[in-house]
């Protein structure tokens, strides 16, 4: 059966939102999404549609704005903007059933609309129409759709086609893929192909998706490995991934990481509790969902990258979910390796092999009753912070001058929450 896909992304998603709590129109009003305190240098986490019909990039620096723009300078407010989400959201299940739905960001949605088109009596545009028609009465949101007959091109018919478009829908599927985009450039206008990708193609003298295509497969497995399948097929506009692999997926393989660029540069010592703050709430993390585990990796980026990023990782005893482990783990590895004549200004870590089962090795220094008692402190600690906020219980370390966690509370995804 042939199937039909929707991919939904909200126009300029967060300055739209702005523009609308201001009773604006964001096509005809020059705005950006940016935290002023941080001077010229800040990211545009978002500008109006106006301002990139300017030719004005997205996500630009705020210095790199052209002189006769002044546009309204609106601070980010994440939790605004994830209430718009949530009601966009609330909207595509009129339509759509969740476990056909899968958000691929805040902004963008892939929908399976296959088995929904004989019970709207409607064709893949006509549907995709009424939903974004919705989205706009709902919310006030310009939203553009891709159409495709599997993910990818559902992908490629909302980044290229969709664009050109009056209607802000793009349909393709892979005859029309490979008639009208086959020889569209530059190549990095498609998923996954980034300019460092690009230059190798180039290497190959392959310009377009055509030459993709039509390349020796040896080539270019020699060239990329595995990840060659994916470009080959993609080239002829083949996807066989569905909504419900993805959803059926299960890693082998489990971690999640947290990482911060610093306010300042920060010293050994500066880190040192900066490190402190990020394990411990990380811990946390791992004992809400009840996890544990045994693989730890540590990235330390230096100030004006004087000297190489320092990478290091290293596997612990056993599993565990222990604060204090696996906090003196760490700093003993970081007081080891650390180069502690540079100043740091960005920090990474990842805890890895992430799983529900705990590999406990007898040793004379194990005490599993303070382990137990510890285990128990922070469960209560995780119910106190859920109850009243992330800031209601701190440790010490997060009070000390150059502690980081307190101001990080207050955000979400590294902006401004409210």
């Amino acid at each position: 059966m042939k199937r039909f896909y929707l991919c939904i992304d909200l126009k300029t998603f967060y300055a739209s939102v702005e523009c609308v709590e201001r009773g604006l129109d964001p096509f005809k009003v020059d705005l950006i999404v940016a935290d002023a305190k941080k001077g010229n240098g800040a990211i545009c986490l978002a500008i109006s549609p106006k301002m990139k019909a300017r030719g004005i990039r997205n996500r630009c620096r705020v210095w790199e704005i052209p002189k006769y723009v002044h546009p309204i300078v609106a601070k980010p407010r994440m939790k605004k903007y994830i209430e718009y989400s949530a009601k966009i959201y609330s909207v595509y299940l009129k339509y759509v059933a969740k476990e056909d739905i899968h958000p691929y960001s805040i902004d963008e949605m892939f929908l399976d609309v296959t088995n929904y088109l004989k019970l709207y009596k409607k064709n893949p545009i006509e549907l995709a129409k009424t939903i974004i028609d919705d989205v706009y009465k709902t919310t006030g949101i310009t939203a553009t759709a891709g159409i495709g007959t599997n993910l990818y091109l559902t992908k490629i018919a909302l980044d290229i086609t969709a664009k050109h478009s009056k209607t802000n829908i793009g349909y393709l599927d892979e005859e029309k893929y490979k008639k009208e985009l086959w020889h569209h450039t530059p190549i990095t206008d498609f998923w996954r192909i980034n300019v460092g990708t690009e230059n190798r193609l180039h290497k190959l003298h392959l310009k377009d998706m055509y030459d993709v295509a039509h390349c020796d497969p040896k080539i270019l497995y020699k060239e990329f490995g595995k990840n060659a399948k994916f470009l080959i097929d993609h080239a002829w506009g083949i996807e066989p991934c569905t909504i419900t692999d993805i959803k059926a997926y299960k890693p082998k393989h489990n971690s999640f990481s947290n990482s911060q660029i610093l306010f300042k540069d920060y010293n050994f010592e500066q880190t040192r509790i900066v490190l402190s703050e990020m394990i411990d709430n990380m811990v946390l993390r791992l004992v809400e969902k009840k996890l544990y585990t045994s693989y730890i990796g540590i990235y330390i980026g230096y100030s004006k990258n004087v000297i190489k990023p320092l990478k290091f990782s290293f596997k612990l005893e056993e599993a565990t979910s222990s604060y204090k482990y696996i906090l003196n783990k760490v700093l003993e590895e970081y007081d080891y390796r650390i180069n502690e004549q540079f100043l740091i200004r960005r920090i990474g870590i990842t805890f890895g092999n992430v799983s529900e089962k705990r590999y406990e090795q007898i040793n004379l220094f194990t005490s599993f009753e303070a382990a137990k008692e510890e285990n128990k402190l922070e469960e209560t600690v995780i119910k106190i912070k859920n109850k009243f906020g992330k800031n209601s219980i701190l440790r010490a370390t997060s009070y000390l001058s150059d502690a980081t966690g307190r101001e990080r509370n207050k955000l979400i995804g590294g902006h401004n929450a409210e």
